[in-house]
């Protein structure tokens, strides 16, 4: 593991350039009228809102999909899209809302939302194998989509950031996207920030900000900083350990949100050792769940038993496990090793793995530490390697054995999303590269399953059985906090789903 940086001269570093940003962008304030500075915690160098995995296009306001998640009732409704309908869940008539029109003046019509998709299908791989679009044709305002087999979830889908609407006529997708929400792109500056004007013919009434800054800071204790400074005005997953600090600032409000998010240890299953489930069990048994729930996140977050948080109708109950260093040293010794020296062992090799992790979630390197620390107590060495873009490593290079990583899990208030993403042969996050019949069946099995209660049953089975195969290790499921200045700030609302942040609502006094 790396040293770390003496952490005084990294946030006075990230201070001075937050103070820079802030200067500038106030006397841009002070001619444009009402502003707000956003800080996130994960930085972009593309806007493009078909391919880009950080989703800033749509959690900016730039860009808007179809269909729209209902936060609180975990329900899909009109957005894009005022109505659709299927007689048989393949073959589906989306009537559009007229009006809209793209940053650039030019009306959504079902010929631009066509193009749209076929777009995103045609870059982003993940959205190809999530939609499976046959065909799609346009006529007016009224948009038919033919998927390749019957698939009676399809319009919720069509809530994924990645299928935007925009128009592809114009190309600088990178750059300036031109979308339909309430903030149309100023200027872009790749992984600092992304500043935003006012779109004044957006269909749902014009924003009530003029303009406003999407920035990018993944240290955490800089953008917990970064708000006492004044330098932003909402942040976005301040560091744990500031909670207190920030809350007993006058006109602070902290919010921590129950989420759909998982943190979880990601499996290679490329790799030998873990192609053995007995490993995989062992490497679960080392995880202290409450513990890390404690004093990494101070209680903020619940400990996990699966992928889906406790709440949800598909989370099941799970037969009860046995945790903690001789669980795992029996589960290694079912594995046919032992420890010789010190070091655990079999057939003469020593079981050595690499651990991955990333610190814009500034407790995943915390989490791959502490999993670093126990497995050494049991003879195993692991290696961990700081990586900046999680997905595009995992999907690029095999020569990993775990990984730290986060991920939605229901952002639909549905399980489709994450276990065809994560578990199906062609799921976009199936790092692990499982390729399982029985549990590809069960996959295929739940997309053509309609109704919620049927649905559930199938995805508990689901369920189950990642549990009972260990493919991953789920390891909690964390809070979404947020700090804003609340005697400034107004109508902001921490979304569950962590994709609609700057409204057209959203104001300052």
């Amino acid at each position: 593991m790396t040293k770390r940086h003496p952490i005084s001269m990294i946030l006075l570093l990230s201070l001075v350039f937050l103070a820079a940003c802030s200067s500038s962008t106030a006397d841009k304030q002070s001619e444009a009228g009402k502003h707000l500075n956003f800080l996130f915690n994960f930085a972009t160098s593309s806007l493009d809102p078909n391919v880009d995995s950080s989703y800033v296009s749509l959690r900016a306001g730039i860009t808007e999909t179809l269909i729209h998640l209902n936060d609180k009732t975990l329900t899909i409704e009109p957005w894009l899209a005022e109505s659709w309908d299927s007689t048989d869940g393949q073959v589906w008539t989306f009537q559009l809302r007229e009006g809209v029109t793209f940053h650039n003046g030019k009306p959504v019509d079902a010929a631009a939302v066509k193009a749209s998709l076929e777009r995103a299908v045609k870059d982003n791989v993940a959205i190809q194998n999530a939609l499976r679009i046959e065909s799609v044709d346009a006529d007016g305002y009224t948009l038919t989509i033919k998927t390749e087999v019957p698939f009676p979830e399809f319009p919720s889908e069509l809530v994924h950031p990645n299928t935007s609407v925009i128009d592809v006529k114009e190309t600088d997708y990178i750059n300036k996207p031109i979308g339909t929400g309430p903030f149309a792109v100023s200027s872009f500056k790749p992984g600092s920030a992304v500043d935003l004007v006012r779109y004044d013919a957006y269909w749902n009434g014009p924003a009530k900000l003029d303009t406003a800054r999407f920035a990018f800071n993944e240290d955490a204790n800089a953008r917990s900083f970064a708000l006492q400074s004044g330098a932003a005005d909402i942040v976005f997953r301040p560091a744990v350990e500031s909670l207190d600090s920030l809350k007993a600032i006058k006109g602070v409000t902290v919010e921590s949100t129950s989420t759909f998010r998982v943190h979880q240890i990601t499996m290679n299953l490329d790799r030998k050792p873990l192609q053995d489930v007995n490993v995989r069990k062992a490497i679960d048994a080392l995880i202290d769940r409450q513990a890390i729930v404690d004093t990494i996140l101070n209680g903020h977050a619940e400990a996990a038993t699966g992928p889906f948080p406790s709440t949800f109708s598909f989370a099941p109950d799970y037969p009860v496990k046995h945790h903690g260093l001789e669980a795992a040293k029996s589960y290694l010794q079912q594995a046919g090793y032992t420890e010789e020296g010190g070091v655990m062992q079999k057939d003469g090799e020593t079981l050595a793995l690499k651990l991955l992790t990333y610190s814009s979630r500034a407790d995943l390197p915390l989490i791959a530490q502490i999993l670093q620390s126990d497995a050494g107590k049991l003879g195993i060495n692991v290696t961990i390697e700081q990586i900046e873009k999680p997905e595009e490593y995992m999907a690029a290079n095999r020569d990993w054995d775990l990984a730290t990583y986060s991920n939605l899990t229901a952002p639909r208030g549905d399980a489709g999303y994450y276990l065809n993403a994560t578990f199906h042969p062609k799921g976009a996050l199936n790092f692990s590269g499982v390729k399982d019949e029985t549990l590809t069946a069960m996959i295929d099995k739940l997309n053509g399953a309609i109704g919620q209660e049927a649905r559930s049953a199938i995805a508990e089975q689901i369920a189950l059985y990642v549990d009972e195969q260990a493919y991953n290790s789920f390891v909690l499921h964390p809070n979404t906090l947020v700090a804003y200045k609340s005697d400034k700030v107004e109508n902001w609302v921490t979304s569950r789903s962590e994709y609609y942040m700057l409204t057209n609502e959203l104001d300052v006094k």
